[in-house]
């Protein structure tokens, strides 16, 4: 009795000629359907991806990508050493925001992190080889060589957070996704202002970094004639808002209330604050920034803080990188967005 047959027939798999005869309509119309492509009345293309379905056709990748020009990656670099990237939470909600929207794009998230400066032959190397239809670039400093790198290699890119810096050459007409720091920065202020205080610190995150001197312009807004005294540099992290909250006591030991410029940072003030004996709110109140709920919310007291939608703002990166993919927009050039920020009220302050 002869086997069963393992023959070309056997292991075929469906084609584009299958769904189209499958679907009663045109390989042209199957291959613009499974592509992506406009033009087709949507009864004709539910036909195409029922067809599809019944068949479990996979397209081809490779003979997608000469068809579309698209490679159905996209590149998300964050210049910040791994630590960071895994102990902040806002990284990992930017990037959760990132990979949802791309799903709804069919696209892949490849990450590439940024440890030193040699790492930027690395990525330099691998976006000439032309592995990905765009980048996602956020965290930039004074110093980084990755928009020269992306102008180089003319890949694609929206930047999370303001690029331009005085001088830098980062300083580039760019599309961008940012929030609005400067007026979140003020409102905390005004709000402790409207408390009563009257020696209110600042502590600032890094200066090579716009988010961070946008703060400490909204802090200036309102108090334009602050003590020099009261306004400490720290760095993003826990340790450095405790850093920081240590030297402002050191130097000027009556603050009756701290604006910090992240959660973290306000995290590792409140620690200092309290092994220093300082009550809060009562002797000083304490405000923080971003509203990372697993921060604020795990304090004691419950952090009050200035809100920024960080996974809607990396859902609106896509959008707008694919719209320049898609030539939208007078060739795919788009003006930048700056999303608006809130105070939320805690017990902190």
């Amino acid at each position: 009795m002869p086997g069963p047959s393992h023959g070309p027939a056997a292991d075929a798999r469906p084609t584009l000629e299958a769904v189209a005869a499958r679907s009663r309509v045109s390989r042209a119309t199957v291959s613009r359907v499974v592509n992506g492509g406009a033009g087709v009345r949507k009864p004709l293309a539910d036909r195409v991806r029922k067809a599809v379905e019944e068949l479990g056709y996979v397209p081809n990748h490779a003979a997608r990508t000469l068809v579309t020009r698209r490679n159905g990656a996209v590149a998300v670099i964050i210049d910040e050493p791994e630590f960071r990237i895994f102990s902040d939470p806002f990284f990992s909600q930017q990037i959760r925001g990132i990979s949802r929207e791309l799903t709804l794009h069919d696209s892949q998230l490849v990450l590439l992190l940024v440890e030193g400066s040699g790492d930027f032959d690395r990525v330099a190397r691998y976006l000439a080889g032309g592995h990905v239809d765009g980048v996602l670039a956020f965290s930039l400093h004074t110093d980084d060589e990755l928009p020269a790198i992306i102008r180089r290699f003319r890949v694609p890119t929206v930047y999370g957070g303001r690029p331009g810096l005085p001088g830098a050459a980062s300083e580039l007409a760019v599309p961008y996704v940012d929030c609005d720091n400067r007026g979140g920065a003020a409102a905390a202020v005004r709000h402790l202002v409207a408390l009563g205080r009257r020696r209110i610190a600042h502590i600032a995150g890094p200066p090579d970094q716009t988010s961070a001197l946008d703060r400490v312009d909204g802090y200036r807004d309102v108090l334009p004639d602050h003590d020099p005294a009261l306004l400490v540099q720290g760095d993003f992290t826990v340790e450095g808002g405790a850093r920081a909250m240590a030297e402002l006591l050191d130097r000027h030991p009556g603050p009756d209330a701290v604006f910090a410029a992240n959660d973290l940072m306000a995290s590792g003030a409140l620690r200092v604050l309290r092994e220093r004996g300082r009550g809060v709110p009562d002797e000083v109140a304490l405000v923080g920034f971003d509203d990372m709920v697993s921060i604020a919310e795990a304090t004691d007291p419950p952090l009050t803080t200035v809100r920024q939608d960080v996974e809607g703002m990396g859902r609106l990166m896509v959008r707008m990188l694919m719209s320049r993919l898609d030539g939208e927009a007078g060739g795919g050039e788009q003006d930048s967005v700056i999303t608006p920020t809130e105070l939320v009220r805690r017990a902190s302050a």
